[in-house]
């Protein structure tokens, strides 16, 4: 079935024990990554099955997507949410009733009342897919209220298996997804949470975005996705980049759904290869040649940050994460969720402080990251973060630069957030530390010769060390018992150099287009400069460090006359997909093209060879494509 109708003919961990609970009618919880394959886990066994599959999802947008894709493999599919017209409804309500398909997508909105429950037993159902699962729990980062109804599945249909899928959950929100969903004796499997492809650095930001827009230009021609907290950072960064000279485009909720199209197409596509953003976008984004993730600031949890993240590098080579905070982004969510979520801010500002710990800890990322959401760590090297790949060692110091921080902090009462201290300690003489005297304090410049920035990392790293106490809050610093300990010298203390973001000459600037020319007339933004985003990008062999990849991640490059005939089948798969009207990736992934233009198949055996086609794939659209390989393009002598 996977081979026939997908072209896998191998499946990823943890997709065939999936695959078999759901046949054995058994309840599962699964938990995998991002880019670990969850839909195909309940797509597939669906195709075997007499009774449909309804599929539960939070993502109505995408809905369609997966739809469409499923009907481009002649699997009979269908959604049913707020964006159909009547019509459509009704079309699809009788679908449903007649049992027409093998797959069927919702929202959780649909069990608000018994009419949609009565259908599904009247018409019969085979399982139940809960996608996004973590929503169900008040634990979660992404609570909704609406999958609370989803507990009565199992008092209506309870002989019907249910799996529940989420990318994000720690042990604690994977009990409350079973408690809440009344699971029988799930089957849990939990994917490795150790991506070692994936190269995480985190950097305390300077003033304004110039971090992020360096970053981005000493990463040219490789596609990336920028995040950012607001939806006018995401206008304010993209004009920075334009005016750079770098080709990228905006998506946030605040623009139309045209323009959020025109935008995910093109990125998807490769017509597009940066896009600034805010959490909005990348939800079910099918490109997997995502060089970098750049968080422009602190998202505000692990769990968003693990699922951002893990947007890049789905093709298994070597991708970046580069993550620039400070601690105003803690401010600025701590504000954004008691305005928007005041009957659970508590647990998400604690999320919040969970994520800032992640930032400032001066230890393994990838360690911090897996065992944060419940597994075991023995690697006493991951090679895959600024903390591992950089040697960071404790600074011969460390004791007695602890003190004077810490003197610091109860000179000035106990009762100042860390920039104040941080002022105090570099010597700056502000309004705020003149009008307290703190000026003539004897801590006043102990630290002068170093900035303000690093003070301020050495304070972060007091905290997650548990010798600073930060009040959630205010965000005012106060010693802890064991911190009194290192200021009388009866215990040491360890800190590390702190990583700063370094600032560089940019090249200079063109004069900023209007924001129109990012996201209002996406398409025609995009079609400019069009020999930059589609001429041959640099080879990902050498990393921002100078080192080589290890060899099964480095890519393979073509040659010339083969990125030729990529070229070629690109054009050919956008006329293909702007005819259907549909996302190009479901036509073929670039993956696939590469593959095609390096085997060059001539037969229809030849091209049920490449990796990614199917007997479904080629009835669609293989024809076409051997016969633009076996058209020798003219040349002019």
């Amino acid at each position: 079935v996977v081979l026939n109708h997908w072209g896998y003919d191998a499946l990823r961990p943890l997709q065939l024990e999936t695959m078999q609970a759901a046949l054995t009618g058994q309840d599962a919880l699964v938990v995998l990554p991002t880019g670990g394959g969850k839909s195909l886990c309940y797509q597939a066994p669906a195709l075997v099955r007499e009774k449909p599959t309804l599929v539960v999802s939070p993502l109505i947008a995408l809905m369609k997507d997966q739809v469409d894709g499923l009907l481009q493999r002649n699997i009979p599919a269908a959604f049913l949410n707020s964006s159909l017209d009547e019509q459509d409804r009704r079309r699809v309500w009788q679908g449903i009733a007649k049992n027409q398909y093998k797959l069927i997508f919702v929202a959780p909105e649909r069990f608000a009342g018994d009419a949609f429950f009565n259908l599904l037993e009247e018409a019969g159902t085979g399982a139940f897919a809960i996608d996004e699962a973590h929503c169900i729990s008040h634990w979660g980062h992404d609570f909704r209220g609406d999958y609370r109804r989803l507990g009565q599945l199992k008092q209506r249909f309870p002989s019907v298996p249910i799996h529940a899928f989420t990318a994000t959950a720690t042990p604690r929100v994977r009990a409350d997804i079973v408690a809440e969903l009344s699971l029988n004796d799930p089957l849990e499997l939990v994917g490795d949470f150790f991506r070692p492809n994936l190269i995480y650095r985190v950097h305390r930001r300077g003033s304004g975005f110039d971090d992020v827009i360096n970053a981005v230009q000493d990463r040219p021609n490789k596609a990336g996705i920028v995040y950012c907290i607001r939806r006018a950072d995401v206008d304010d960064v993209t004009l920075q980049l334009q005016a750079a000279g770098v080709q990228a485009v905006s998506y946030h909720a605040g623009m139309g759904d045209e323009q959020r199209t025109a935008v995910q197409d093109a990125f998807t596509s490769g017509r597009a290869d940066v896009v600034v953003a805010t959490v909005a976008f990348g939800m079910g984004i099918d490109r997997s040649d995502i060089r970098y993730v750049i968080h422009a600031a602190m998202p505000k949890s692990i769990e968003h940050y693990q699922q951002e993240t893990g947007r890049a590098g789905r093709d298994d080579k070597e991708a970046e994460c580069l993550l620039f905070y400070s601690g105003a982004d803690f401010g600025l969510w701590q504000h954004i969720i008691q305005k928007n979520d005041t009957d659970s801010a508590d647990d998400h500002i604690n999320l919040l402080g969970q994520m800032y710990r992640f930032a400032t800890a001066q230890t393994c990322r990838h360690k911090k990251l897996t065992t944060y959401f419940g597994q075991e760590w023995d690697n006493n090297n991951c090679k895959a973060c600024d903390f591992c790949l950089d040697g960071v060692e404790a600074l011969p110091d460390s004791t007695v630069l602890a003190q004077k921080i810490l003197s610091c902090v109860v000179r000035t009462g106990q009762r100042f957030g860390a920039a104040h201290v941080a002022d105090v300690l570099v010597g700056k003489v502000t309004d705020r530390v003149t009008q307290r005297s703190h000026d003539q304090l004897s801590t006043f410049g102990l630290l002068s010769d170093h900035p303000k920035q690093m003070a301020m990392g050495w304070m972060d790293q007091l905290v997650d060390q548990e010798m600073l106490n930060r009040e959630p809050e205010f965000r005012t610093l106060a010693l802890t018992d064991q911190g009194w300990q290192v200021l009388r010298s009866e215990a040491d203390a360890q800190l590390c150099e702190v990583v700063c973001a370094k600032l560089k000459k940019r090249a200079p600037r063109r004069k900023p287009t209007s924001l129109a020319a990012s996201f209002a007339d996406a398409e025609d933004f995009l079609n400019k400069g069009s020999k930059t985003t589609r001429g041959r990008r640099r080879s990902s062999a050498a990393t921002s460090n100078g080192q080589k990849p290890h060899a099964d991640t480095a890519p393979q490059p073509l040659s010339p006359d083969e990125r030729a005939l990529f070229e070629r089948l690109r054009i050919l798969r956008k006329d293909i997909a702007q005819e259907m009207n549909a996302p190009a990736f479901m036509v073929f992934s670039d993956k696939t093209l590469r593959e095609i233009a390096r085997h060059q198949p001539k037969t229809e055996s030849d091209m049920l060879a490449v990796k990614g086609i199917g007997p479904a794939k080629y009835e669609a659209f293989g024809e076409q494509f051997i016969k633009l390989v076996n058209v020798t393009p003219q040349t002019n002598e």
